[in-house]
């Protein structure tokens, strides 16, 4: 703050002796050091509120980026979310279209119905005849 060197400090202590006198020269010389500590401690806290406040713009700054990031996502999204419900209401009103152009009045083809007792059932309708095993063969034993 002060650049002031050995000689300048003689200087000012010699004729602050003379002025002031020696009787009173301790007593100003404290209140003058206890002046300057108060002007540093101002200085310093004027300082660190500078400081804080460029901090505070710095992190405003930040925020709005960071906001304006948020919000540019978020549009991104509900675009997104609004293209895939516009798809799927066209794909579920095609589908209902498709299932208009189909006749619901026709009939539908009925199953073929299990056949009855009183018919007799024809070779087709059994199946395959069923396999018969050769009789197995008697065993030779020996008395």
């Amino acid at each position: 703050m002060f650049d002031v060197g050995f000689t300048e400090l003689m200087v000012i202590a010699v004729v602050s002796l003379i002025v002031i006198g020696p009787e009173r020269l301790p007593r100003v010389a404290r209140t003058l050091g206890h002046l300057f500590g108060r002007l540093q401690r101002y200085v310093n806290d004027v300082k660190a509120d500078i400081s804080r406040e460029i901090e505070l713009e710095e992190l405003k700054k930040f925020k709005s980026s960071i906001e304006d990031t948020a919000r540019g996502v978020e549009s991104t999204v509900n675009a997104e979310i609004n293209a895939a419900q516009s798809e799927a209401t066209k794909t579920q009103s095609e589908l209902e279209s498709l299932a208009k152009i189909e006749d619901p009045a026709a009939p539908q083809p009925t199953p073929p119905s299990p056949p009855s007792a009183e018919a007799p059932l024809m070779p087709s309708e059994i199946g395959p005849e069923p396999r018969s095993e050769a009789p197995a063969k008697p065993e030779k034993t020996t008395a």
